[in-house]
């Protein structure tokens, strides 16, 4: 066989390797979605959420398409004072007794260039699903020396209206529409 076919066929193979769609678990150390809300419209409310271990995303390249499959424990909301945090626990708000987890599945992954651009995809919370768009702001991959494996990540900004999810027990003190800050980094399986 001359060399020079066998240098071909091993690179086309190498190339059809990562051409494929590649599965990432999301790390719920580096994964957290970061909420907003403007009170009485003095000073902004922050809380965060973490996401489950069962997370994933998974990114055809060359395809430029992707799927998220993200699951966020509600029993994670963090504020910055303990009486906020058990009233958005609490059954008024996220009713995190009956509803744990809420759930975001995408299907919709938009590239610039090589680059992801934004995630579009839907958001069950309380019972209720809604469109959500997130918009790349940072998006990287690379070869994490620990862990020996590639991790991809970055950071995502969206929107959501409470009242489409029935969280309107703060309608007199909050606007309706929630700022989303989504950070994720996720681990080659």
């Amino acid at each position: 066989m001359p060399k020079a076919f066998l240098a071909t066929t091993l690179c086309a193979a190498a190339f059809a390797a990562s051409a494929e769609p590649v599965t990432f678990a999301l790390d719920p150390d580096h994964s957290v979605i970061t909420f907003e809300a403007l009170h009485m419209g003095t000073s902004t409310q922050r809380g965060r959420l973490q996401v489950k271990p069962s997370s994933t995303v998974t990114l055809d390249r060359a395809a430029k398409s992707g799927k998220a499959d993200i699951t966020i424990d509600l029993g994670t909301i963090a504020t910055a004072t303990a009486s906020l945090q058990n009233f958005l626990r609490g059954d008024r708000m996220f009713n995190v007794a009956a509803n744990p987890t809420a759930h975001f599945t995408a299907d919709t992954f938009v590239f610039d260039g090589d680059k992801l651009a934004s995630v579009s995809g839907t958001l069950t919370l309380n019972g209720k699903s809604q469109p959500v768009a997130l918009k790349a702001t940072r998006f990287n991959c690379y070869e994490n020396s620990m862990l020996k494996r590639e991790v991809c990540g970055g950071d995502f900004e969206g929107k959501i209206q409470r009242s489409q999810y029935g969280l309107g027990a703060l309608a007199q003190v909050t606007p309706d529409e929630i700022p989303l800050l989504v950070q994720v980094e996720g681990i080659r399986q």
